[in-house]
């Protein structure tokens, strides 16, 4: 039997619907919210996967284009591969949720949310955050929810909950964060809602505001927790049984006696190649040494060493206050950056940090270049396109190349949101953009080493930039009561910590953010004092990039193509393009320039050849020409009548040539003088108030044109 539970958030009412659809699902809700309508259902086999020391759990968004009464397109007409908006959304729910399952928990499990009816103003993210909490808070699956996700937005310096489509595309901020339930609460208070998981942007905010923001967004969660508490205990299933393998004492005693010292020393080698070959011989000679008798003793024996390892590398921040590469908590890792080291691109930057390259290449397009994204929710087109690639030989691997996955384009889209507020307007600078990130060399940070790699091949490529933009990724450490904030991490220092927090900006603000937590949540003193930290080296690293290139070089390359924007009336249009295109094949054609026509009149030609530039303006200038009275042209004879001719002066353009103007004698019949298609030079007498040209031939004879 369907039951439908509600509540009111942000000043509208969601629905949660349970018992109605994917009855054979542990878990299975559909979310109302609105007209937008997502339905998530949980599977977890009951049987664990053999073998495996991690989550195999696998979360997928689609949006169906039925949900907008659409039609695929292409030639089969269906939906294919996930779109960039549906991956990102995957991944927003795969992190919320992941760090609350129990540990060692390797059942097979899989979230799957659907979007099948969108209204375009009521978010679909939040819905399906929703819905991925509700459908596992009912099953049998253990869980540590519940969670909520709410989107924050700033108009007018006031904070919005859930803002529409049309509020965030005037908001300066856009958060997307997601809340854990806690308790007991704070302050007399049953519970409180502690931070999970942050994803933003922003437009050179203030860290106070942020924080600010994140606390709204947080303290807005509070009707969707207490739904989904209703709804758990009216319908919610017991949870499965299930408790971790627990490693015997005197295993894990025998492996600390054997490897804890060398591991100790292994994690004192600064450079990462070294140290994990160090690492892996240790752990091979335990492995060895103690399952020779006894194989099913292997994975017990890894779980121990991992632990151990994980222990050393936190008992060393935390007990010692050393780093793995010898750094105190704040410093940052050793920077170097330089611009222009290849030659034909259009703008070009390396940089390092400790280990972590980034090759950043620039390319400058027109508007025919941008990027056309066909989401349910409608068409988007970007001027600006930012692609991270991670090949396996930046980390020493061997492996087939691949399409991008998941975190490539999540550390993609991260980047480009980190860069988009410092862009000039297309006004200003009518290019579209592309930068491509080669990671050469990760040793953590690989995303906000993009940031950066951005940023020096914009300038280096003349584009005027209004700021430098860097990023840095904090870590967390917490046991307790004591905190230990580490500014950009390590790989091992991320593996082994309990936050991975990335913050952009310029010395202005923050531009953007993403963090995973691997805690139940972070308070508001930790949070503050992260972004104090994460400035303090924004500033820093802003610092290096100027001391390479203080400002965007005055001139773009002189590879890429000069655009020049010319103007005309809409209803000139038609003349540019010509029929069929006839016109902007043969500007095309005589010059070789690329050229864009907008409804608008904006003709866009681009060309690294100026004097081809030169040629098409003039083109298209001559096609949109107004008859101007008292100029002599050289027309064509379009039409002959008894009482005169039309001529063609101008594309589209025709006056009369009367009889009585086709001579300085009298003329009896047109035809002694004009037929159709003769060139014949004229004069323009008047143009009235309706636009008709009238002709002269005989006060042009002996003219030059």
């Amino acid at each position: 039997m369907s039951t439908i539970f509600s509540a009111e958030f942000a000043g509208r009412n969601i629905s949660v619907k349970t018992g109605y659809v994917a009855g054979q699902a542990d878990g299975a809700v559909m979310v109302i919210y609105g007209d937008t309508v997502v339905m998530v259902t949980a599977v977890s086999l009951k049987k664990a996967r053999e073998g495996v020391d991690f989550l195999p759990l696998t979360v997928d968004y689609q949006e169906m284009t039925y949900a907008a009464g659409k039609i695929p397109g292409g030639f089969f007409k269906r939906e294919g591969r996930p779109n960039e908006r549906e991956v990102l959304t995957s991944r927003v729910i795969d992190r919320s949720i992941r760090p609350l399952f129990p540990k060692g928990y390797s059942y097979e499990t899989q979230l799957v949310a659907t979007l099948l009816s969108v209204d375009n103003e009521n978010d679909s993210d939040v819905a399906a955050l929703l819905g991925a909490s509700a459908a596992l808070e009912i099953s049998d699956i253990p869980f540590k929810g519940p969670i909520a996700g709410v989107r924050v937005g700033r108009l007018d310096g006031r904070f919005v909950c859930n803002p529409s489509t049309e509020e965030q595309e005037r908001s300066d901020l856009n958060l997307f964060l997601v809340g854990r339930k806690v308790e007991p609460g704070t302050d007399g208070r049953p519970f409180d809602v502690n931070l999970v998981m942050l994803e933003g942007s922003a437009r050179e905010i203030e860290e106070e505001t942020v924080v600010s923001a994140i606390e709204f967004g947080l303290e807005s969660m509070r009707p969707v927790m207490m739904l989904q508490d209703q709804i758990r205990a009216a319908i919610g299933r017991s949870k499965r049984p299930f408790s971790a393998v627990e490693i015997d004492e005197s295993l894990v005693a025998a492996v600390t006696e054997k490897a804890a010292e060398k591991m100790k020393e292994a994690y004192r080698i600064a450079r990462k190649l070294d140290r994990h070959a160090v690492l892996d011989s240790i752990r091979e000679a335990v492995l060895k040494s103690m399952t020779s008798e006894d194989a099913g003793l292997r994975g017990p024996v890894a779980a121990a060493l991992e632990a151990l390892e994980k222990r050393i590398v936190r008992d060393m921040i935390l007990g010692e206050g050393t780093r793995i590469d010898g750094r105190s908590h704040a410093d940052i890792r050793a920077i170097s950056a330089e611009v222009g080291v290849l030659p034909r691109t259009h703008g070009s930057g390396l940089f390092n940090r400790g280990e972590t390259q980034s090759l950043a290449a620039l390319t400058l397009g027109t508007s025919s270049d941008e990027q056309r994204l066909d989401y349910v929710a409608g068409e988007e087109t970007r001027a600006f396109i930012l692609h991270y690639n991670f090949p396996p030989y930046c980390v020493g691997e061997a492996k087939p190349l691949r399409s991008p996955g998941r975190r490539e384009i999540g550390h993609g889209n991260l980047a480009r949101r980190a860069l988009m507020p410092v862009l000039p307007s297309q006004e200003e600078f009518p290019y579209t953009i592309r930068i491509v990130s080669e990671i050469l060399s990760s040793n953590g940070s690989s995303s906000m080493a993009t940031v950066c790699g951005g940023t020096l091949c914009l300038m280096d490529g003349g584009v005027p930039v209004k700021d430098v933009v860097a990023g840095i990724a904090m870590g967390l450490l917490k046991e307790g009561d004591q905190v230990v904030i580490l500014s950009d991490i390590l790989g091992d220092e991320d593996h082994s910590g309990d936050m991975d927090f990335k913050v952009c900006g310029t010395r202005k603000g923050i531009t953007a953010m993403q963090m995973d937590i691997k805690i139940d949540g972070i308070n508001r003193d930790i949070l503050t004092k992260a972004l104090a930290q994460a400035r303090e080296g924004r500033l820093f690293i802003i610092g290096k990039i100027r001391e390479t290139i203080s400002e965007p070089r005055k001139e773009i390359s002189i590879y890429a193509p000069r655009i020049t924007t010319v103007k005309v009336r809409p209803e000139k249009v038609r003349s540019v393009i010509g029929t069929g295109g006839k016109n902007i094949r043969q500007i095309v054609s005589e010059t070789g320039v690329t050229i864009d026509v907008e409804d608008d009149g904006t003709v866009t030609i681009a060309s690294s050849d100026m004097e081809a530039s030169a040629r098409a303006i003039a083109m298209v200038r001559w096609l949109t020409e107004d008859a101007e009275v008292g100029k002599i042209y050289r027309g064509t004879v379009k039409k002959v009548v008894d009482f005169g001719a039309f001529v063609e002066i101008l594309p589209g353009t025709e006056g009369l040539l009367h009889i009585s103007q086709l001579a300085k004698e009298r003329v009896n019949k047109v035809t002694d003088i004009v037929n159709e298609g003769d060139e014949v030079i004229v004069k323009v007498l008047e143009v009235d108030k309706q636009g008709k040209i009238r002709l002269s031939r005989k006060d042009a004879l002996g003219a030059e044109v």
